[in-house]
């Protein structure tokens, strides 16, 4: 298993994580298989957005005596009311259902409170000065919850969210598909589309601008983003109902959300004993089994624009020079309009500056999106004078 720093919070959590979501309408015997499969992994991140009772109360006796090996990601606003799961802003019902929560996982805290469920700006707006964010706030003060999150899934909300200062991680729906789709499109119509047979063509594009500038911008701040939809509900597993035409295998799909900028966990979805076992297979196969960036170069996406999509594929380098992480900064400056020194302290603490290159060329033969590393690292030496 790999550890990384969830931004920044303190917490270092599995990079290969369990979404809890399938374990509802499970028994307490295979909610405590799954979970005991996926603690013995070393998966130490769990993400409960479920309201209904049963699958908390299930969750809770799981973790009976092991609750100082987890992190739980709980939801704010994921009501249970009348039977039946409700995205929720009245602060009195959100207070009770979160208290549930607590009380159901036998926990006196939760580590990462997430605002559940803010899509539409004007949701974001609404919540931003409301008492259930007062609540949220409070909860944190307290040490009730250890860090404030939010899940979204559009980026032009959760950028909103980031820049306010408030949300220490975001839990963002990110995969390549999602990435490619153009800001003007609805995701669920494209899908439908290609369920009903209609073609899409992503061939020429890029990564949709907004979504690649809000993981940067939560790489600038040291916000966390952990992952959902990183299989895009299944589809992108099969070439008839994945958008991009060709079918990329789940450790392609966990490669690619692992190497954006700023993720720190992908909350697989896991309701068996082989799910784990399947998961965990990621970090026993080869690179090349791993690699996304052939499968997306081949279809000629990004082909135009030689930019780096930090995939690592041009490693190793001699020089021991972390590539992706040079072009991140730069990014920064050169997509984002930052000021060199607003990010030069980040780019010094690297074990190797860019200032290392041997110009051997070695990465950039290797590169399938023919990005010119070797002058990006000359202008980061320029820019950041080492």
């Amino acid at each position: 298993m790999e550890y990384r720093k969830l931004g920044r919070t303190g917490m270092t959590v599995s990079a290969i994580s369990l979404g809890c979501e399938h374990l509802q309408g499970k028994d307490y015997d295979t909610v405590k298989t799954v979970i005991d499969a996926a603690l013995d992994a070393g998966v130490n991140f769990l993400d409960v957005f479920m309201s209904e009772p049963n699958v908390r109360t299930n969750i809770g006796r799981a973790l009976a005596g092991r609750r100082k090996d987890v992190m739980l990601q709980g939801h704010i606003g994921s009501c249970w009311i009348d039977g039946q799961y409700t995205v929720c802003r009245d602060v009195d019902l959100c207070r009770r259902n979160f208290e549930d929560l607590l009380s159901r996982l036998d926990t006196d805290y939760i580590d990462v409170g997430m605002l559940h469920f803010v899509d539409k700006e004007t949701d974001w707006d609404a919540l931003e000065t409301s008492d259930v964010m007062q609540y949220a706030l409070s909860l944190k003060q307290k040490g009730v919850i250890r860090a404030l999150g939010m899940s979204s899934h559009n980026p032009v909300t959760a950028r909103k969210a980031v820049e306010s200062g408030l949300i220490d991680v975001l839990m963002f729906s990110l995969n390549p598909a999602y990435d490619l789709v153009p800001k003007e499109r609805d995701l669920t119509e494209v899908f439908t589309e290609v369920l009903e047979g209609r073609k899409q063509d992503f061939s020429a594009l890029v990564p949709e601008p907004g979504r690649a500038a809000l993981y940067r911008e939560c790489e600038a701040r040291g916000v966390a983003i952990t992952v959902m939809k990183t299989l895009a509900m299944g589809t992108l597993l099969s070439k008839e109902r994945s958008p991009l035409g060709v079918a990329l295998t789940e450790a392609q799909c966990i490669s690619y959300a692992l190497s954006r900028p700023a993720v720190a966990a992908v909350m697989v979805g896991m309701q068996r004993p082989s799910d784990v076992a399947e998961a965990m297979r990621y970090w026993e196969l080869p690179a090349d089994e791993r690699d996304h960036s052939e499968v997306l170069a081949s279809l000629g996406m990004f082909r135009a624009v030689e930019r780096c999509m930090y995939c690592n594929h041009c490693l190793p380098c001699p020089a021991r020079i972390d590539i992706a992480a040079v072009n991140k900064y730069l990014d920064l400056i050169e997509l984002d309009g930052r000021p060199a020194d607003s990010v030069r302290q980040h780019y010094l603490s690297l074990d190797n500056t860019a200032s290392a290159c041997l110009g051997c060329g070695a990465c950039e033969s290797r590169c399938p999106f023919h990005v010119p590393v070797r002058v990006r690292m000359k202008q980061a030496g320029e820019i950041f004078g080492s």
